[in-house]
């Protein structure tokens, strides 16, 4: 995989950038102005990202992801991430058949839902689940691959299927893990 050099990275002039990211050069980025990316993270080949984005430190985003963050944003907190193929809407057309659809359309005559998407630490989304807007994936939660997320989640929990539904607590033993390497930057 090939990825932007630090120097590549500072010419997009995106509203922040941190250390030693890492973003291939086979992903397609809009509206760098919006988008935030802490310290270690990192981007895989054919991800788009568009509209508001803010993405943590130590975030990794999977091949084939899209991430949309519209008008009211997505965020990543840290040591979060996407699995392949995942998607996250933090809006998305009426389908009732109440309002015109599609990006062609004035905004006059859609009614779009637009609600921040919110992906808490530690929280892992498994390989071609969907996440709605308006979801808060609390601290810890983990997804289970092929699952859609269309409600927010309890911390430090496993979800699967379609509609998301809580399987089982997960265990928080990692955050130890966190602090070693945390510490392991200090020195």
């Amino acid at each position: 995989m090939a990825f932007y050099s630090q120097e590549q990275l500072e010419r997009f002039n995106f509203k922040s950038i941190g250390k030693n990211v890492l973003i291939s050069d086979k992903a397609s980025i809009y509206n760098h102005a919006q988008i935030e990316i802490g310290d270690n993270s990192r981007i895989d080949d054919f991800c788009v990202l568009s509209g508001k984005i803010t993405i943590g430190r130590n975030v990794h985003i999977a091949v084939f992801c899209n991430v949309a963050g519209g008008e009211k944003g997505v965020v990543l907190e840290d040591f979060s991430g996407l699995a392949y193929a995942c998607q996250v809407f933090s809006q998305s057309d009426d389908y009732s058949g109440k309002s015109l659809t599609n990006p062609t359309v004035p905004d006059e005559y859609k009614f779009e839902t637009k609600k921040e998407v919110r992906i808490g630490r530690h929280s892992i989304v498994g390989a071609s689940s969907m996440i709605l807007p308006g979801v808060v994936l609390a601290e810890g939660t983990s997804v289970g691959a092929m699952t859609m997320v269309t409600k927010s989640t309890e911390p430090w929990s496993i979800y699967f299927g379609v509609p998301a539904k809580k399987i089982k607590s997960r265990k928080n033993s990692l955050l130890q893990l966190e602090l070693n390497y945390l510490k392991s930057l200090e020195s």
